[in-house]
């Protein structure tokens, strides 16, 4: 067998072996769960809530998978750039792994240089969620998944319930996401981090892309990805950022710096009222007549232009490299734990977050 083949197939076993116990002695296992609508599928995983694949035509009826990930679950269970999971307790970065609450200072898993990102180094895409309730067919097909986050994971204070339904209907994807603290105060900050291609997962970068954003101003960062101390939110007319009418991703992508490499990854403040379904962005590939439309009911979405890919092992054979995606994730502001001018994310006892998004697709 070449070295490659048991490679694989290591990596298989590993994926099919690992297990974890819950209350109650009740094993979880890691699977996959196809929802289907006609020629619309999409394939997601109880690892992390995974998306791992979005399937649909374009305009001449040819099927593509959208979506850059991996070909085995045992490759996301090894994966290190952060490839369609759910994020949590607190998506971004919280300055310093730390924050105050109720007079209390929490000090948080540091994974990011002197900092907290997506929740720890074990944060909610690292776990094995247990699936509630999964319909495959039908007219509105949909999976259920449920962790509970337990007091001190990580860091965070309290116990937390958490529900991620991904839903579809005809050419649309929603995600709905709740928390529920239990006995004690905590922030809580969902984010969906997949990456998009609507050329289809291996088909190059996405600079040719034409997007438009439904956000007219954005939360400048420093160095190290954090909120400016005091800036609050800027303009983004006359910048870079600016995508309030339809531009193409790469026009102005030579200005950004995010994260120290050129490339977007940055917060925007979405217009008009937080807590209610409104448009936050549309994505055009050309060549193929895709478009997607994003709405969400966040304050803020942060765009990523998958700046730090660099020959990394996609699916199928496909190798991708920077910008070979992009990512629209809809978010409360970054480190708001410690910028009190910034929306509060801090859900107390029997209040329950609530964090909607709808993907919706034409050709």
């Amino acid at each position: 067998m070449a070295r490659a083949e048991m490679l694989r197939l290591a990596l298989c076993l590993v994926a099919s072996a690992l297990a974890a116990t819950g209350a109650g002695g009740a094993r979880k296992t890691i699977g996959v769960y196809e929802l289907r609508h006609g020629d619309f599928s999409v394939k997601i995983t109880n690892w992390g809530t995974t998306i791992m694949s979005v399937i649909l035509p374009d305009s001449k009826g040819n099927l593509a998978d959208v979506v850059l990930g991996k070909d085995t679950i045992a490759e996301y269970i090894n994966d290190t750039s952060f490839f369609g999971p759910v994020a949590g307790r607190v998506a971004g970065r919280i300055a310093r792994g730390r924050f105050v609450l109720d007079g209390k200072v929490y000090h948080l898993d540091i994974n990011d240089g002197r900092n907290t990102l997506q929740g720890g180094g074990r944060g909610f895409n690292k776990v094995i969620w247990t699936v509630k309730e999964y319909v495959a067919g039908g007219d509105s097909p949909y999976v259920t998944l449920y962790y509970r986050s337990f007091d001190g994971e990580q860091g965070f204070p309290g116990d937390l319930d958490v529900y991620v339904t991904y839903r579809l209907s005809p050419y649309e994807l929603g995600v709905h996401m709740n928390a529920t603290a239990l006995g004690r105060a905590t922030p809580v900050n969902l984010l969906q981090h997949t990456y998009w291609n609507l050329g289809g997962h291996g088909a190059g970068d996405v600079l040719g892309h034409t997007l438009r954003l439904h956000a007219s101003r954005y939360t400048p960062l420093d160095a190290e990805m954090l909120p400016s101390s005091g800036r609050g939110a800027a303009p983004v007319a006359g910048t870079p950022f600016d995508f309030l009418a339809p531009t193409t991703v790469g026009a102005r992508i030579r200005g950004v710096v995010g994260g120290r490499v050129l490339g977007y990854d940055a917060n925007y403040v979405v217009d008009g009222e937080p807590g209610e379904m409104r448009p936050v962005a549309r994505a055009l590939d050309g060549a193929s007549g895709r478009t997607l439309e994003l709405w969400g009911n966040q304050p803020a979405m942060q765009l990523y232009t998958a700046n730090w890919l660099n020959h990394t092992k996609g699916k199928g054979g496909a190798v991708y490299e920077r910008y070979a995606g992009f990512c629209l994730e809809t978010q409360g502001y970054p480190d708001a734990v410690n910028h009190p001018e910034f929306p509060s994310q801090i859900i107390r006892p029997g209040q329950v977050y609530r964090h909607d998004m709808v993907f919706k697709f034409s050709f």
